[in-house]
This record gives C-alpha cells, sequence and structure tokens, in this order.
C-alpha cells in the first residue's frame, strides 16, 4: 500500500517574490474598487489565472480569501441594490461595505506579516 501522493515541487524564492507582490496588487485593486469598479474585475481575473501558481504556498489561503470576498461581496451588493426600495438595501450595502473593507484590510495586514489567511 505504497500509495503515490502527487505533490508539488516547492516553489523557488523568484516565484514567491512574484506571488508576494501579485497578492499585493490583488488586495490594492479590491481597495481601489470601491471608486473604480472595473478594478474589482480585474483583480478576481487575476485570481483565477493565477491561482493554480499559489498551490502549496501561503498566497493560495490569500487567494481563496480573496476570491470569497469578491463573490460574496458582490451578492451582498446585489441584494442590498435589490432591496433598496424597501430602504433595508442601505443598511445591507452600508454592511457589506464595511464587510468588504475589514476583510481587504484584515488580508493585506496578514499579507504584511508573511501570514497565511484562515479561510
Amino acid at each position: 500500500m505504497n500509495d503515490v501522493i502527487d505533490v508539488p515541487p516547492a516553489p523557488d524564492a523568484a516565484k514567491l517574490e512574484s506571488l508576494k507582490q501579485l497578492t499585493m496588487i490583488i488586495y490594492i485593486l479590491q481597495a481601489a474598487s470601491f471608486v473604480v469598479g472595473i478594478t474589482g474585475i480585474v483583480a478576481i481575473v487575476m485570481n483565477y489565472v493565477k491561482r493554480e501558481d499559489t498551490v502549496g504556498t501561503l498566497y493560495e489561503s490569500h487567494f481563496a480569501w480573496q476570491i470569497r470576498t469578491f463573490w460574496w461581496g458582490l451578492l451582498w451588493a446585489v441584494i442590498g441594490f435589490l432591496t433598496t426600495v424597501v430602504l433595508v438595501g442601505f443598511v445591507i450595502l452600508f454592511a457589506n461595505f464595511v464587510w468588504c473593507i475589514y476583510r481587504i484590510v484584515k488580508g493585506f495586514l496578514s499579507w504584511n506579516d508573511g501570514k497565511p489567511m484562515s479561510v
């Protein structure tokens, strides 16, 4: 029962530095999306394009964190906009705004400390 487990090779220092920069750029793009909405789309596309490269690194958890932040934030934004006619939508939109800012800041601070995210 010697099962072979396919373990990806450890990334080299240059690749890790590149992923570190990319992760920071994505956090910045997510934050900028509150002013320029299209940057959120750019960030999520970058997450999905480079996600495979992060497997086995601490940035894998950051990418999962960023992807979840985007999709849950988008879901609650849509719900908030749809319910603005009954005024509860404004509360939902504000809560979603605060939640997204919290997740971006928390992720960025963990990134800065070189820690993975708990997803």
